[in-house]
């Protein structure tokens, strides 16, 4: 079963864009998503050591909660630290990078303005972080 990956974005819109680009980048595994930091963690607390995302990327602009603090709170958590998380947003401040690597981002992503860039980008991060990417949570070793 491939590898599934969980995004934490309030934009519906946003969403199925990103949705459609994954497809179109030919990925086959599974994208869940969640709205919120609070609907993100009860997703992986019903997913803990049961088909957990391989990788959560994370909106930084969440309707009444930061993405930084939602971050931190990820890799506050043991069960799910490992995971690597990265920010997909539209933010490209040095001061929400420098937070976000200082929280704990496994990477920093700004979303392209075209849809074919962004089908390019989502062919990027799924080939690298679910199939280059060693991680101690792979079924076989690299």
């Amino acid at each position: 079963m491939p590898a599934s990956i969980l995004l934490i974005d309030n934009s519906p819109g946003e969403c199925e864009l990103f949705r459609q680009a994954l497809t179109q980048s030919g990925y086959k595994g599974r994208l869940d998503i969640t709205d919120s930091g609070r609907t993100a963690m009860a997703y992986l607390n019903d997913h803990i050591n049961n088909d957990e995302p391989a990788l959560i990327l994370l909106d930084l602009k969440l309707r009444g909660e930061r993405g930084v603090d939602v971050l931190k709170q990820l890799k506050q958590d043991a069960r799910v630290a490992d995971i690597p998380v990265v920010i997909l947003t539209s933010s490209d401040d040095a001061l929400d990078v420098r937070s976000c690597y200082q929280a704990g981002a496994n990477g920093y992503v700004v979303k392209p303005g075209q849809f074919d860039d962004l089908v390019t980008l989502s062919l990027h991060l799924w080939k690298f972080w679910l199939e280059h990417n060693c991680t101690r949570r792979m079924a076989t070793p690299c």
